[in-house]
């Protein structure tokens, strides 16, 4: 579970993002940063006993910057409303697959994971791996715990082309999939939930529903 004083943090962001604000509240952020990263630890032991490519991990491998790069942004506000974590084979930099909880109070919070926005030849790589194995990936993202965990991928307008893939046709069984850009299963957390005592159990109960996925993801990138 996260303390109430985390999410008190992250709520009040938002409205006061500014260095001034953030400075005079900088013990606030150490206290829920902290309480954070003690969830995330966690994660990473409990999910390395199902997926032990990440068995080496450490929490800084997985955790970001408050601060945000404004450079080439034209929201200048200095920092993320969020805090999040990416549990991956050689951490939050990572080109392969992996597992992310997303933390941000006001209903934005989810659980889930796979692989974002792969460069072009890793791309390539993902969906010839679909349209070869699309029987075993079909198996994947019918199974029951990850129906239960995700309905499906995300398959909105931000992650899904919408003319084919260049070397598919309209007629492959697979087509959906792979106009894919991204790979995504997500599962919303509540507030509530946050606070709640299994919080920690309903995101691994999540991550390994996404297993055989980045597993299946991983092995075409390799």
């Amino acid at each position: 579970m996260l303390k109430s004083s985390t999410l008190k943090f992250l709520k009040d962001l938002p409205k006061n993002n500014s260095k001034l604000w953030f400075d005079e509240h900088r013990n606030d952020f150490i206290n829920a940063k902290t309480d954070f990263e003690h969830l995330v630890k966690e994660l990473i032991t409990k999910t390395a006993a199902f997926d032990s490519d990440v068995k080496d991990l450490q929490v800084k491998n997985c955790t970001y910057r408050q601060n945000r790069d404004v450079r080439f942004s034209k929201d200048k506000k200095p920092y993320k409303n969020n805090m999040g974590a990416y549990i991956a084979r050689e951490g939050k930099k990572s080109v392969y697959a992996g597992y992310y909880f997303h933390f941000e109070p006001g209903g934005k919070s989810f659980a889930g994971g796979g692989l974002w926005m792969p460069e072009a030849p890793n791309l390539k790589k993902v969906r010839q791996e679909i349209d070869y194995c699309f029987a075993e990936f079909a198996e994947i993202i019918k199974n029951k715990n990850f129906k239960k965990e995700y309905g499906d991928l995300e398959m909105t307008s931000d992650v899904k082309l919408i003319n084919l893939p260049r070397g598919y046709d309209k007629d492959n069984p697979a087509i959906e999939y792979l106009k894919l850009k991204s790979f995504l299963a997500l599962k919303p957390i509540s507030d509530k939930e946050l606070m709640d005592d299994d919080l920690s159990k309903k995101i691994l109960q999540s991550f390994k529903a996404l297993t055989p996925l980045v597993k299946f993801i991983n092995r075409s990138m390799e």
